[in-house]
């Protein structure tokens, strides 16, 4: 873990970008955000803290638009993901960091390829689909903070527009982040970073809300996208490097 005001600095920023694009895109602050959590605080604290940040933005998010959410869709996939929450942890706990960095790379970089190419499986629909994809959103979420990417897949084979798609992507990530933090603890980071976290949250909100109606949707979405796909990579690249 990077110490001192260095650290300080570089854990805000990593949070804000986040957040950031998460108010931007109603996706996106655990595909951004924790490939470079990782790097910095290690694989355990930088998917916990993840879990946290992620969750605490959806509840915010879904308070408008929660008479949207497809009860119908969410139930199979909320409980899919409860299954599969306590798997991804034990695997987690497991490996070694180098392995555990290896992992989460390479989880993010595919997660990112599949979304940006909007993969068509037949096998992702009904309610088949929604169990499949909460199933694996549930573990990659505990596992590597990142359980966004089967549900957007999900959404895509389903038809969705955004509009549907943002509430009830908030909806299953208060439900799957709080099932993860419940599994894998809350992050030891101090009063002053916790409030640095805030405040990033809070500014990175903000920036995000305002650029959203002058950004065009898939020229955010691809930035999204472009990040994660590079923060999979270096996770991938440091996780070979410490092997």
């Amino acid at each position: 873990m990077t110490g001192g005001w260095t650290g300080d600095v570089l854990l805000a920023g990593i949070v804000l970008l986040g957040s950031c694009v998460q108010w931007l895109t109603g996706m996106g602050f655990a595909l951004v955000a924790v490939p470079a959590l990782v790097l910095l605080l290690g694989p355990a604290e930088g998917v916990a803290l993840a879990n946290c940040a992620a969750g605490a933005i959806c509840l915010v998010g879904m308070a408008g638009g929660w008479r949207r959410v497809r009860p119908a869709a969410m139930v199979p996939l909320c409980v899919a993901a409860a299954c599969t929450v306590p798997a991804g942890t034990w695997v987690t706990r497991q490996l070694p960091e180098p392995w555990m960095l290896l992992a989460m790379g390479c989880l993010v970089t595919m997660a990112a390829l599949l979304v940006m190419r909007g993969v068509r499986v037949p096998a992702l629909r009904g309610t088949r689909g929604a169990i499949a994809a909460g199933a694996a959103g549930g573990f990659m979420n505990s596992a590597a903070g990142v359980g966004g990417p089967p549900v957007s897949l999900y959404a895509v084979n389903a038809g969705w527009t955004v509009r549907e798609f943002v509430p009830n992507a908030m909806f299953y990530g208060v439900v799957v982040n709080a099932f993860s933090v419940v599994s894998n603890g809350v992050p030891e980071l101090g009063g002053a970073r916790w409030a640095g976290v805030a405040a990033a949250m809070t500014g990175g909100g903000l920036i995000g809300r305002g650029l959203a109606s002058r950004t065009p949707e898939k020229r955010a979405r691809l930035l999204v996208l472009s990040l994660a796909l590079a923060g999979g990579v270096m996770a991938v690249g440091k996780g070979l490097w410490a092997l």
